[in-house]
């Protein structure tokens, strides 16, 4: 049983849900991304999604666009984020680390050579957004190989069809994407993420983590309601952006404490 496969066996026992945030390395700059990563973990995080810059984030809202922006003014590359990871599993060997990103710097680095330096480095899963599940069976291969999961969004529009690929092919848990739209939207319709996830769920057996459009305790809640996990990305971002640089980890770890205390309610 491998670490993501771990936490939520764990939460279950416990009848408790995970809370998953999302940061992007480098951002606002490198030398605090390790520090940022403990400091989610120590407050609450179940689960470290960390982005992985990138130039045409096309999924992704303005919050977390000018998040990959900063990043990249810093040479932020997918080998500096593995770096990133490893220097975090110095001193963590249990949370889950998730990267989330894009296409081109894994074809760049090539699926083998990708997926055994995330191993080495010890990444447990791997989110890229624009793998569509139909032409993703060498690439989940490659991450098998290296007992890495493969995680897949699904979103409200996402066809009957795509959803069974999405069940053969997804490990350690699938994102749902909660409405239409990019990241840091804010219309949320929990009837429709409740229908939703309902229907999923007659697929897929994994858990379900909800993402997008959630912003505070209240809507983390109610999420969490609904779902195996709760996925924060653009709020914590923002926080990022309006906090000093001294101020930086304390106002995010509050922020998460919050989110972690509010999910815990349920």
């Amino acid at each position: 049983m491998n670490r993501i496969a771990k936490v939520f066996a764990t939460l279950k026992k416990q009848n408790r849900k995970a809370l998953i945030p999302f940061i992007t390395a480098g951002d606002p700059n490198p030398q605090i991304t390790v520090q940022l990563m403990h400091q989610l973990v120590q407050s609450g995080a179940d689960i470290v999604e960390l982005g992985v810059p990138f130039s045409d984030p096309m999924a992704d809202g303005p919050t977390i666009q000018r998040s990959s922006e900063r990043a990249l003014k810093h040479h932020v590359s997918l080998n500096g984020v593995l770096d990133m990871v490893s220097e975090f599993r110095k001193t963590d060997t249990n949370t889950p680390v998730v990267l989330m990103g894009y296409a081109n710097p894994v074809e760049a680095m090539g699926f083998s050579v990708f997926a055994a330096k995330a191993k080495e480095c010890g990444v447990d899963g791997v989110l890229v957004v624009d793998y569509p599940p139909e032409e993703s069976a060498e690439w989940v291969q490659c991450l098998e190989q290296q007992e890495i999961d493969a995680i897949f969004l699904l979103s409200p529009t996402t066809p009957q069809e795509r959803i069974a690929q999405v069940a053969k092919l997804a490990r350690g848990y699938v994102y749902y994407v909660s409405l239409k739209g990019v990241t840091g939207a804010s219309h949320l319709d929990l009837q429709d993420v409740g229908a939703m996830l309902t229907q999923l769920r007659q697929h897929i057996a994994l858990p379900i983590g909800v993402g997008f459009g959630i912003r505070d305790g209240t809507t983390a809640k109610a999420v969490a309601g609904l779902a195996d996990a709760v996925v924060v990305g653009s709020r914590i971002i923002e926080e990022i952006e309006k906090s000093s640089e001294t101020e930086l980890l304390n106002n995010v770890g509050s922020l998460i404490g919050a989110l972690r205390k509010a999910i815990d309610e349920n």
